[in-house]
């Protein structure tokens, strides 16, 4: 059984680090929200996983605040702002698609090679989520620095903290008023940066960061 329960919680991890290069690799604001809602959704079972292995039933309460908001309330949430917006367009990028990738892969083997060191008396479960949950969190940091448009930074952001979560879970759990915390936090981070792209759209008319530097009088 313990066997089993290494496997499965690695192909989770796994699936979450596949999903993030998923997101690297989309140029559609739709097809990256639809992403980005299949990331929490293995977010969610990962950490349901994690709350079976552990035996920690405040998990599941984890796991459903995943599957609930990230999942499904803040994609949908977004969708209405991409359509209010009237942003149904291709995703512009500081790099190529290809760079990305290769980037990506670079930071994947990096994660890999720190944290397996850094965390080589740890249990072998948890070490080896970490190391997946450090490339969810750079592969999200990467993903932010690549992209113009400031709603699919916004996704990139939130891809990194499902990272972080992936990682507390992995690392035996947190307390249940940390989780409920930082749920809540990213939640009125959302609602914030939902209300600063519309005042970006409503003063400047474009949300692409690029557009935004040149009405700064910065020019790349």
């Amino acid at each position: 059984m313990r066997g089993l329960s290494f496997d499965i919680a690695h192909m989770l991890a796994g699936s979450l680090v596949l999903v993030s290069f998923m997101q690297l690799y989309q140029d559609r604001l739709y097809a990256l929200l639809n992403i980005y809602a299949l990331h929490a959704l293995i977010l969610a079972m990962s950490v349901a996983w994690q709350a079976f292995v552990q035996d920690a039933p405040h998990l599941y309460l984890t796991a459903v605040i995943a599957l609930v908001f990230k999942a499904i309330v803040i994609p949908t949430a977004l969708h209405k702002i991409i359509v209010k917006l009237g942003i149904h367009r291709e995703i512009e990028t500081v790099v190529g698609v290809g760079p990305a990738m290769l980037l990506g892969m670079g930071l994947v083997a990096l994660s890999m090679v720190v944290m397996l060191r850094v965390t080589a008396k740890a249990d072998p479960l948890a070490r080896e989520d970490l190391a997946f949950a450090l490339s969810v969190v750079l592969l999200g940091l990467l993903m932010m620095v690549t992209r113009r448009n400031a709603v699919s930074q916004v996704i990139g952001f939130m891809s990194l903290e499902n990272g972080l979560v992936l990682a507390a879970t992995g690392a035996k759990g947190m307390p249940l008023v940390v989780e409920i915390s930082v749920a809540f936090s990213v939640l009125i981070a959302f609602i914030v940066i939902g209300i600063f792209l519309f005042r970006i759209r409503e003063r400047f008319d474009t949300v692409d960061v690029q557009a935004l530097d040149r009405f700064r009088g910065e020019r790349r």
